[in-house]
């Protein structure tokens, strides 16, 4: 490598990494080798009115080709803001309403705003969100150019999910003052080893756990801890390659094809607790401004309570706000365990625990010290904009000093339900799991909970029927609790259509049921009655961890046939309180700022 063939290279667009990688050296020797030669990239303008008028937020892109550097200076204190990056299903826009909000709440204290991302089709590129606007790809290389060459005051790497986050601990190494809570904490909450401890410290319990490095420590640790077992990388976006296992031969499939697993980036395997509620909890903290972060302030901003069972990732799990069917008891250990490991993180900002409920024990499944996909949806449901506060608070502010002190326990039901795109995928099955699939969510609100849940099915384009017929196709383990699903809908005054298994199940408990042929059995089948709109809602819970052909073709036919379909039970015992609701007394519309 000469100085020639290295300014060669960068002006065709290797990245720093790429070169090490072929000359056999790291990123870090190459950046040296280059700020040596003084070769750095030079920002050129795009202009977003085309000349027609004057441009008020100026695009940046970096270019190493000779010329002008087109970066206007300027004196005010700076903070870079960075993204999530480009959107893809399983990331969800939510990290981007929170650096909009971010970027607003600076410039209101003063601060001159840079945002760095890579999306042009999000609110966070709006020409008038930030001061400045960096498209650049969100690494560390890019990064560090842009907060050297603004010579900023401090970074913001919480709020644009998982993407920046895991850039934090490499960004402060070389001197960035990454603002909020510090990357050590981050780092103790992403590393399961430092996880536990903390957690042993604190008294607060887990669900049994390992980690694998390879296909015999994985199988070892499922041993012990017996299935099934939830299997996921560490370090990841949106749920990827997670997964739910039920046997050996499906743990060694997911070693071998699924992760590369590896001494940097462990396997994490967890017990997993079937039938349990999981509950999402959003919180807001300014500990670490204190000496002793006992002094500092905590508010819980929402407790999100999952109508679907653990085991669905919280970017798809239908939710209620505030939590319909958790004890006091439970509800203030929930609030105790927030609060201590807030503390204990010295959590600067906002924080997220996904806590899973079995019983009244409550176990803590992960926690994430930074913005997660469920802060807008509370901040509307509750009224108050947690990551603009947040923002101030780790610009400096205290929460005493922001009037915000005090947790907000609404009056009335705020559902939140996920919109997926399975209808663009054909023969996609609609299952849901760990990996995050929706591609956005929309919001219910009303006094009656039954109701509140029948609007988020409206807004999510399947609207529940009042009456008419109700297709039940469930798998063994859920054929107990059947019955009593099937009679709420007989009272509710729906017929109901079976197929063998479950139509036994039922007529033994003395309900009347229309049977109908399994696919393989002939015609007319299900999917005869749903393409000919007979069925008004399907119930249909997957028979073991590989669904059979003819229930992925019924799930598949639903959803072209815009045909309302519940996957769990607890969402068919979720959509007849919502029909009931809706047959006793219909739905009025309000405003959010009346529920305010």
């Amino acid at each position: 490598m000469n100085s020639e063939l290295l300014i060669k290279a960068k002006s065709l667009g290797f990245s720093d990494r790429q070169i090490a990688h072929l000359v056999g050296k790291t990123e870090d020797d190459i950046r040296a080798e280059r700020k040596k030669q003084g070769l750095v990239p030079s920002y050129r303008l795009v202009d977003t009115c085309a000349a027609e008028f004057e441009a008020y937020t100026p695009y940046y892109y970096s270019t190493y080709d000779r010329g002008d550097d087109e970066i206007k200076p300027t004196n005010t204190r700076k903070v870079m803001i960075l993204g999530g990056g480009p959107n893809r299903i399983g990331q969800g826009i939510e990290f981007d309403y929170c650096c909009v909000h971010a970027a607003f709440a600076l410039k209101e204290d003063g601060f001159e705003t840079l945002m760095v991302n890579s999306n042009p089709e999000t609110v966070s590129t709006d020409y008038d969100t930030s001061d400045k606007l960096f498209f650049e790809p969100l690494t560390l290389e890019d990064v560090l150019h842009i907060y050297e060459r603004e010579k900023c005051w401090g970074a913001i790497a919480q709020f644009g999910g998982q993407t920046p986050l895991n850039l934090a601990l490499s960004l402060q190494k070389n001197g960035v003052n990454i603002i909020g809570t510090s990357p050590q904490s981050i780092e103790i909450a992403e590393d399961r080893k430092l996880f536990a401890a903390m957690l042993n410290k604190l008294y607060i319990p887990q669900p049994p756990n390992g980690l694998a490095t390879n296909e015999v420590e994985a199988l070892q640790a499922s041993k012990k801890l017996g299935y099934p077992v939830l299997v996921r990388p560490s370090f990841v976006l949106g749920g990827r390659a997670m997964q739910i296992v039920y046997s050996d031969s499906e743990l060694q499939h997911y070693m071998r094809f699924a992760v590369e697993a590896s001494p940097e980036r462990p396997v994490l395997v967890d017990k997993f607790l079937e039938d349990a509620t999981e509950v999402d909890v959003d919180c807001i903290s300014d500990c670490g401004h204190f000496e002793d972060p006992k002094k500092g302030t905590i508010v819980i901003g929402g407790m999100l309570e999952h109508i679907e069972y653990a085991g669905v990732h919280s970017g798809d799990a239908a939710m209620v706000l505030p939590p319909h069917t958790l004890s006091k008891q439970v509800i203030a250990t929930i609030r105790e365990y927030t609060h201590a490991m807030a503390r204990e993180l010295r959590v600067i900002g906002l924080m997220n625990v996904q806590y899973a409920v079995k019983g009244d024990t409550v176990y803590v499944l992960e926690v994430n010290p930074r913005a997660s996909r469920t802060v807008p949806f509370v901040s509307k449901a509750i009224g108050f904009p947690l990551a603009k506060l947040a923002a101030k608070v780790m610009a400096g502010k205290k929460l005493t000093q922001l009037g915000f002190t005090e947790e907000i326990w609404p009056t009335y039901w705020a559902v939140k339900e996920s919109v997926f795109p399975f209808n663009k995928f054909q023969g996609q099955d609609i299952l849901l799991s760990p990996e995050m699939r929706s591609t956005g969510e929309v919001m219910g609100l009303d006094a009656d909970l039954g109701v509140a849940y029948a609007k988020s099915q409206m807004a999510a384009n399947s609207p529940l029927p009042v009456s008419g017929k109700v297709f039940i196709s469930v798998s063994d383990e859920h054929k107990k609790e059947v019955a009593d699903v099937a009679k709420s809908y007989v009272a509710l005054g729906f017929e109901i259509i079976s197929t063998g298994g479950t139509a036994k199940v039922l007529e033994a408990a003395g309900l009347k049921v229309q049977r109908v042929l399994k696919i393989s059995e002939g015609r007319p089948n299900t999917i005869d009655l749903l393409k000919n709109r007979e069925i008004q809602l399907v119930i249909n819970t997957p028979s073991g961890q590989a669904p059979r052909a003819d229930e992925v073709k019924i799930r598949t036919t639903a959803v072209y046939s815009g045909t309302p379909i519940m996957t769990t039970l607890s969402g068919a015992k979720a959509a007849a309180l919502g029909i009931a609701a809706l047959k006793k007394s219909g739905y009025a519309v309000k405003t959010v700022q009346e529920y305010h």
